[in-house]
């Protein structure tokens, strides 16, 4: 789902919310996030999951073409840890 998806999702479900509104809070609540996750904080978002930064170490790696050595920096990245209910919901349990 794009971003402009979930707006138009969420303006269907409350057609009293003007849709411009829907999108200015959506921006936000994006905006918000990833503020955080860039301040290196975990963001977690009760009853969907979390998502935590981490940095992979700067290593030494090999040109696969030339196999020359090669320096790679220290980078960072989001690790995504879906909540119970989530998980739940995307593994129903057969009656």
């Amino acid at each position: 789902m794009t971003r402009s998806e979930l707006i138009q999702r969420l303006a269907d479900a409350h057609p009293s919310i003007h849709q411009d509104d829907i999108a200015e809070a959506v921006e936000i609540l994006f905006a918000k996030i990833a503020a955080g996750l860039a301040r290196g904080d975990r963001v977690e978002l009760r009853n969907f999951g979390a998502f935590t930064p981490k940095t992979r170490r700067a290593r030494r790696a090999r040109n696969p073409r030339t196999g020359a050595a090669v320096e790679v920096g220290e980078k960072n990245y989001l690790v995504f840890h879906a909540g119970k209910q989530m998980r739940d919901r995307l593994n129903p349990v057969p009656d």
